[in-house]
């Protein structure tokens, strides 16, 4: 046979193997051992998001269970929310997007369930610097400063259909207008000017008589935004993901609690997740009593805000960095991350809040190492972020490990399914 034929042979063999077996994903982990039962400690503490998911599920809920995540670039991505996000509206239905930036927040911004295009749009996203918050901001941790001709155009999936909008903000130096075009009706959002030099912050509403899947926001006059939510009046669940990359427990801390109590007034949580860790863990020289200092700082702004509903705080999860000798591949943890983790779960106890164990649910040491160089990867090179893939599976332990407090929760008030 010449060197061709073997070679058409070979090919006409590989044609048929990869038609008979088709690809198919490795098997996903399976989650860690926790420090906490089933991996949250303190699960009494969800009593009142599990209330208001057992109302959801019997079908009397007249809006959705609300759940607001706030933290790094781990919320910020929206794999790991987007998980959780799918998982409990299957369950409990779709009650919209839920709160997002108002804006695009940096380059490659890609939110689950909503595509966001901006023009003439300016919008800034700061964290810490120097020991303060360089801007007022709330919950997003972002403004956009707008006016006549800037245009903010969201376009949602069908799981995702709204029929209110709120959006948080005020007029600068005389009323402005918000023009919202759906996709079969637009609304008219008005802002107040300020008083006597006073900002005047409010959150608008403005209710759609069917659901829409498009909202084109058009400012006139000039504008400052700090959020935009798209919701349902209905039963069902709605996830907040708001994340800024870079972002610290400190952030939090010092944010705008006035504006935080009208946002929380507006949006009426059921369940704040806390999710920082990890730009804190990499920081050198992480002294434990600032850090406990900025944990519980930032609970205290939580219930300034009159936060009312649940908070689970987020342990920091595994993240390497590269060390010579490193027992995880060459690279090593740094020392700060421990510290940390043990930091936001005391502090948790004593708050009455619960706590996920998201390091030992990854796997615990080295994890980080093993889901990156494993045959179908679960962390990127960096051996700090998820991919999707990755992401997908985390979220899917957390969304279990809720699922089962929630019916133990069930079972104990004799509700089991």
């Amino acid at each position: 046979m010449s060197l061709g034929a073997v070679g058409a042979a070979v090919l006409m063999l590989g044609m048929q193997s990869g038609t008979e077996v088709p690809y198919a994903p490795m098997p996903a982990p399976g989650p860690g051992v926790s420090v906490c039962a089933d991996g949250i400690c303190g699960a009494e503490a969800l009593e009142g998001v599990f209330e208001a998911l057992r109302t959801a599920e019997i079908g009397q809920g007249e809006r959705p269970v609300h759940i607001l995540q706030i933290g790094d670039s781990h919320t910020a991505g929206d794999r790991i929310t987007g998980a959780l996000r799918a998982r409990m509206q299957a369950r409990f239905g779709a009650g919209g997007r839920g709160v997002l930036p108002p804006g695009v927040p940096y380059a490659g911004y890609g939110p689950m369930q909503v595509e966001v295009t901006a023009t003439d749009w300016p919008m800034r996203t700061d964290i810490l610097a120097a020991g303060r918050m360089p801007m007022s901001v709330g919950f997003t941790g972002s403004e956009a400063d707008v006016t006549d001709g800037a245009v903010l155009s969201l376009v949602v999936e069908p799981s995702a259909v709204f029929d209110q909008v709120q959006i948080c903000g005020e007029a600068w130096l005389a009323d402005g207008e918000l023009s919202l075009g759906g996709s079969t009706q637009t609304q008219t959002m008005r802002f107040s000017g300020p008083e006597e030099d006073v900002w005047r912050q409010t959150c608008e509403t403005a209710v759609f008589d069917m659901p829409q899947a498009r909202l084109d926001i058009r400012p006139k006059g000039r504008l400052k935004l700090h959020d935009v939510r798209l919701t349902r009046r209905a039963a069902g669940v709605e996830l907040s993901n708001l994340g800024v990359i870079g972002g610290t427990m400190q952030d939090l801390a010092l944010r705008e609690v006035s504006l935080m109590r009208i946002e929380v007034e507006a949006w009426k949580p059921d369940l704040i997740v806390v999710a920082f860790g990890v730009n804190e863990g990499f920081a050198p020289a992480l002294d434990p009593a600032e850090y406990e200092g900025w944990v519980t700082g930032a609970l205290a702004s939580l219930g300034l805000a009159g936060s009312g509903g649940s908070i689970l705080i987020l342990g920091a999860p595994e993240g390497l960095k590269s060390g010579e000798g490193g027992p995880c591949g060459g690279r090593v943890a740094p020392a700060s991350l421990a510290m940390v983790r043990d930091v936001q779960r005391r502090v948790a106890r004593e708050w009455g809040v619960a706590y996920w164990d998201w390091y030992g649910r990854m796997g615990g040491e080295c994890s980080a190492e093993r889901l990156a160089t494993g045959p179908e990867p679960y962390m990127r090179p960096d051996r700090v972020h998820f991919t999707s893939i990755g992401a997908e599976w985390i979220g899917g332990v957390l969304s279990d490990d809720l699922m089962r407090a929630y019916e133990r929760w069930k079972a104990a008030k004799g509700e089991a399914d």
